[in-house]
């Protein structure tokens, strides 16, 4: 029996001497061998990081008016490993009473509006150092939040995204999901608003409080840039109102109102992109998809006569006929088997170029194209813009398509003339007669003025002119435009005071299904001529009515006018120089 005992004393011995030689060393291996990494393991297991978010910036108007800006809010998250029982002051007793992890939940709940199993879930989560409680309260919840004091719950800052403009250039804005931005500006300029975060570094206790005297580290958050837009806030909602009436009469599809600036200095420059829907960057669901976009650069469309100036401009260029060249202009012409005619019938007339351009005859302006072949003509529309993409700076391409001349049908050599046959979107057209009255100079129109940096230091979007036809064939295409104005398709275009030029045109709208089922009219005009200042561009697809019933002239003349009088222009101080679209003394020649 003695020996028996005396035999397991030995081997507890044993096993106890045993353990004490496996902590000793693991103690010799703590202390002296690597003091500093173990410690360093503590520290890293203390450390707590929360990344700084930086300020996105604001979207200005070129009046440096807020578009879209952000305001502070948080969100609330915990660290479930820190999550326990604590301690608060009671005042009434004097003393300190316990919290516990489900009252901790229940106070959360109350204050933040939520349901108390979910919050209870989210402080009680396994295996997770990060639960989100709540997303992007108002200052003034997150102090009722921090006034807990819970260990284990803190607040990280968040941008909340606010429109001050509400739907005003809501499509030109854009807006912001929960993925990040989605459309327009804001996601176009994203690099440049979002700026850099930085990165904050402390030491927690057991309670889950910062450590006051332990690591601390901040690394500043970089704000992000301001953009600064083209667009004119109070012009743009002008313009919406007018062109939302003018689909409204029509009952359109869709209507499009762009003014772009043509003054010294801000040749290019778009003030308004105006559509007769546009979403509220704050509710986008609540717009229809189609509006949510530019109209200006989503939808492409057969610009119809107003595609003529390509062919007059063109053949001014070469000089192969001069705005007081005489033709014999008939209702119906044949060419190469194929029958054109114009949208009236009348007697064969004796008119001048200008004349043709102002009436905006079909059958005369192949009179004219047709001394030019047909690769001149196709070269000319790609000069001007078509056939290519074209960018405004919104991160979105405005497409265009026309045929190369070996591709053409019998009829395409000659409705190409007259604006058919090829396609292109609003600012297709406006960037042709941007340049038409700008010395024939192409300024790539834009909607983005500047970055700006936190500090103010402005970086303006530089663009590289190219002169497209020289100044003579600028001055000579304005005079047959003011024409079309002064006795042609567009006599309600007139403004008092002021020389007025621009083009009509009607196309048919091609059907999804093949064929056509409607049309796309519009209407460009500049003023004042003698020194030309803005372009207003108004469009409307498939209004509707019969050919012949619409009139966009008066949406432009609110438009063109409001414009004038909000920038001061000065009125005309010479007097017309429009051609005279007939041959002889006589010039009211029924239509």
């Amino acid at each position: 029996m003695a020996r028996t005992l005396s035999l397991r004393m030995r081997i507890g011995l044993a096993i106890v001497l045993a353990m004490l030689v496996v902590l000793g060393g693991r103690l010799f291996h703590i202390q002296g061998l690597d003091p500093a990494g173990h410690a360093q393991d503590a520290v890293s297991n203390r450390l707590h990081t929360v990344e700084l978010p930086a300020a996105r910036g604001n979207i200005l108007d070129s009046q440096n008016r807020l578009m879209a800006s952000s305001a502070d809010h948080y969100d609330i998250v915990a660290d479930p490993r820190l999550i326990g029982e604590y301690t608060v002051a009671d005042e009434a007793l004097g003393l300190q009473r316990p919290v516990t992890i489900e009252q901790t939940a229940q106070e959360l709940a109350t204050i933040l509006d939520r349901e108390y199993s979910e919050v209870l879930e989210a402080l009680t989560a396994e295996e997770i150092h990060y639960s989100v409680i709540a997303r992007s309260v108002t200052p003034e919840v997150h102090q009722q939040v921090m006034a807990l004091r819970a260990p284990g719950v803190y607040s990280e800052p968040v941008s909340e995204r606010t429109y001050p403009a509400g739907s005003v250039a809501g499509s030109v804005v854009g807006f912001v999901g929960s993925d990040g931005p989605l459309e327009g500006i804001e996601r176009a300029q994203d690099e440049a608003l979002t700026g850099e975060p930085g990165e904050r570094i402390y030491e927690v206790g057991a309670d889950g409080v910062r450590i006051p005297t332990a690591t601390y580290e901040e690394t500043p958050a970089q704000d992000g840039q301001d953009v600064r837009l083209t667009i004119d806030q109070d012009l743009q909602w002008f313009a919406q109102e007018a062109i939302a009436a003018k689909a409204n009469e029509y009952n359109a599809q869709w209507g499009n109102a762009t003014v772009v600036d043509l003054r010294e200095g801000s040749e290019g420059e778009i003030l308004t992109m105006a559509d007769s829907e546009t979403v509220d960057p704050a509710d986008p669901a609540a717009t229809d998809e189609l509006f949510r976009r530019p109209l200006a650069l989503t939808q492409s469309f057969e610009p119809g006569s107003t595609g003529k100036s390509v062919t007059f401009a063109a053949a001014l260029e070469e000089g192969v006929v001069s705005p007081e060249d005489q033709f014999t202009v008939p209702f119906r012409l044949t060419v190469d088997g194929e029958t054109f005619r114009n949208a009236r019938s009348h007697a064969d007339y004796q008119m001048t170029a200008a004349g043709i351009y102002a009436r905006s005859y079909n059958t005369g302006t192949i009179l004219i194209g047709n001394q030019l072949d047909d690769q001149t003509r196709y070269d000319y529309l790609r000069k001007v813009g078509y056939d290519a993409p074209i960018d405004i700076g919104l991160g979105i391409d405005g497409e265009s398509y026309v045929r190369p001349p070996e591709e053409w049908d019998r009829r395409q050599p000659m409705t190409t003339q007259f604006g058919q046959g090829y396609e292109g979107t609003v600012m297709h057209n406006v960037q042709l007669y941007q340049m038409l009255a700008t010395d024939g100079v192409k300024h790539p129109l834009r909607i983005v003025d500047a970055t700006i940096d936190p500090d103010g230091t402005e970086h303006p979007v530089a663009s590289e002119p190219e002169q497209v036809f020289s100044p003579e064939t600028s001055e000579e295409m304005l005079k047959l435009m003011e024409g079309v104005v002064e006795y042609g398709s567009a006599q309600g275009a007139q403004i008092e005071g002021y020389r007025v030029g621009g083009k009509t045109g009607t196309a048919e709208a091609a059907s999804q299904t093949g064929g056509f089922d409607g049309y796309t009219i519009n209407f460009v005009g500049v003023a004042p001529l003698d020194d030309p200042q803005f372009l207003v561009s108004v469009t409307v697809h498939r209004p509707a009515g019969q050919f012949g019933d619409w009139d966009l002239t008066d949406t432009f003349n609110d438009i063109m006018t409001h414009t004038l009088t909000s920038y001061d222009a000065a009125p005309s101080e010479e007097e017309s120089e429009a051609y005279d679209g007939f041959v002889g003394e006589r010039q009211d020649y029924p239509w």
